[in-house]
């Protein structure tokens, strides 16, 4: 059984920094990449970034200069580094296994992405 929880959110004011943890079990990152997506109040669910099993990464440009992606030590852990704040960067992130190795970049609402494995989100507010 795949398993994802996201823990890191929290409130910051713009300008500052949050470096979000997705733990994940079930499958090994030898053969699944990993990403996250993140939901704004009225917003679409939308693809921000991914890490492939071989580490190459991806990223929507309005974050690929201030957000970074990355395995941890532990090979059961990603990591999304999040700098540079502002408040449009608050929604509920999720991070997400692209078991079916198929990427949806952006869907009304994250749970109508059924090709992943989803965690339950965390929470950042960012206050100006």
């Amino acid at each position: 059984q795949v398993t994802l929880v996201e823990s890191g959110g929290g409130s910051v004011q713009a300008g500052g920094s949050l470096r979000l943890s997705c733990t994940y079990s079930g499958f090994s990152h030898d053969d699944t990449d990993v990403g996250w997506y993140r939901q704004a109040p009225g917003k679409r669910c939308e693809l921000l970034s991914r890490i492939t099993s071989d580490g190459k990464t991806y990223y929507k440009d309005s974050v690929k200069d201030r957000f970074t992606i990355s395995h941890g030590h532990a090979e059961n852990t990603v990591y999304l580094q999040m700098d540079t704040l502002e408040p449009e960067d608050t929604a509920v992130y999720y991070c997400a296994a692209f078991t079916s190795h198929i990427v949806v970049a952006s869907s009304a609402t994250c749970d109508d992405v059924s090709y992943n494995d989803w965690g339950q989100g965390t929470q950042v507010t960012v206050s100006t």
